[in-house]
């Protein structure tokens, strides 16, 4: 098996001409994407990748969730393929390279590899996964959930948005709903690049995040009910205040994430106040908690210490509480290898690298379920994602998709 030479490079121009042409399709109000899953803004987004797939050489075929399946063959029929995408879709008020980098910086490895005539044993597919925001659709990640056996496929259909629509049904609407059956395919490996959604690489000046770990998630919705009553009139001492009850245990899972420091995160991000007039003491409130650790033990430690907190917390104020968790995923540990790998191809490119972990939920991480997974990633400016003010440069994008494409090529085999 030959080795890539540290010159061969994708062309960095196509693929920034590509996220800005990509960036065209749903745009946002301040620069940047509003390109939810299964809108028309999504299909029309679909519609072009599939076309660039097309002019590239691959084979498409769409499974029953959705996903988008490019395969260029290899050299050996039975060898099975090596997977490199992510996803398409955005959040109603995110950026142009979230996700979109993956699945374009997947694709600019092949055609560079048909640029330079490259040929490899093991097929090269680049996948875009449906849903992975789960901005309208939630939980995110739902259509790798269904391939990697975490999600039964019915159950993913049935999932509504907001004006109660089905996720089945879209998917069905805007014409993206294959017949093959979603996870039947087999793996030899996937990488997956993506901006790192942090401030890390771009504070330590460095180019490659080397992603060994997945941070584990817990969402705890939690509903605080006291008694509403007015404001003015009703003594202090005999108020049963969610309110109060809310404030207190968004200071609690601020000190529980800072005992655990450095690696554990946590934070209250929605919140409902009922009835949220202006001079009634609040009598319910809904908010739910995000807690998240790369290490399962701590993140149990810390839900438990919220558990705890909360009624304590109740108890103090006269109040009620219910605790329910409604998405959880432990973390992950990607394959020793393919991370081997990477570094390699970093450091064979002269580009700067470091060991991270990703604090955001990827495809690769219910991927790793089901196949050798890695992850790649890439500086942002001011670590901004999931806002339309989200932004990289173009040499950040080049070294990402660099190491990418010898990554893959070293897994795939490249033919001498």
């Amino acid at each position: 098996m030959a080795a890539p030479g540290e010159n061969m490079k994708i062309n960095a121009d196509r693929l920034w001409d590509s996220l800005m042409e990509m960036a065209k399709i749903g745009p946002g109000i301040a620069g940047g994407n509003n390109r939810q899953t299964l809108t028309d803004e999504d299909a029309e987004g679909r519609a072009l990748f599939a076309k660039w797939c097309e002019e590239a050489g691959l084979s498409m075929s769409v499974d029953d969730m959705g996903n988008m399946i490019a395969r260029r063959e290899g050299t050996d029929p039975d060898a099975l393929p090596v997977y490199v995408g992510s996803h398409l879709d955005t959040q109603p008020t995110g950026g142009k390279y979230d996700g979109v980098l993956g699945v374009l910086g997947g694709l600019e490895v092949v055609r560079t590899l048909n640029d330079l005539g490259v040929k490899t044993k093991h097929p090269i597919v680049v996948v875009n996964w449906t849903n992975e925001e789960g901005s309208r659709f939630a939980p995110a990640m739902l259509s790798s959930g269904v391939f990697a056996g975490l999600h039964d496929r019915e159950w993913a259909y049935d999932r509504t948005d907001a004006q109660g629509k089905r996720f089945g049904d879209e998917l069905e609407r805007i014409g993206w709903k294959g017949e093959e059956k979603t996870g039947e395919r087999k793996m030899h490996a996937y990488y997956e690049l993506h901006i790192e959604q942090g401030p890390i690489l771009e504070d330590e000046f460095t180019d490659i995040g080397v992603v060994t770990h997945g941070q584990g998630l817990k969402w705890l919705k939690v509903t605080l009910t006291g008694r509403e009553s007015h404001t003015g009139s009703t003594p202090m001492y005999k108020r049963r205040n969610a309110g109060l009850g809310l404030a207190r245990l968004t200071e609690l899972v601020h000190e529980i994430a800072m005992d655990f420091q450095p690696d554990a995160v946590g934070a209250i991000g929605h919140v409902e106040v009922y009835p949220n007039s202006p001079n009634i003491i609040p009598g319910r409130t809904v908010c739910t908690i995000d807690i998240r650790s790369p290490d399962k033990r701590i993140l149990d430690q810390m839900d438990k210490r919220i558990r705890a907190g909360t009624e304590t917390i109740c108890d103090a104020l006269g109040i009620d509480h219910e605790i329910e968790m409604v998405n959880h995923f432990d973390p992950v540990a990607f394959d020793e290898k393919l991370v081997e790998t990477v570094r390699k191809a970093a450091k064979r490119l002269s580009y700067s690298h470091m060991d991270i972990v990703s604090g955001a939920g990827h495809d690769a991480c219910y991927i790793n379920r089901v196949a050798p997974t890695a992850m790649i990633m890439c500086p942002c400016v001011g670590g901004l994602s999931h806002n339309e003010a989200e932004e990289i440069d173009k040499e950040w994008a080049q070294a990402g998709a660099d190491v990418l494409l010898h990554s893959v090529l070293e897994t795939a085999e490249l033919e001498a």
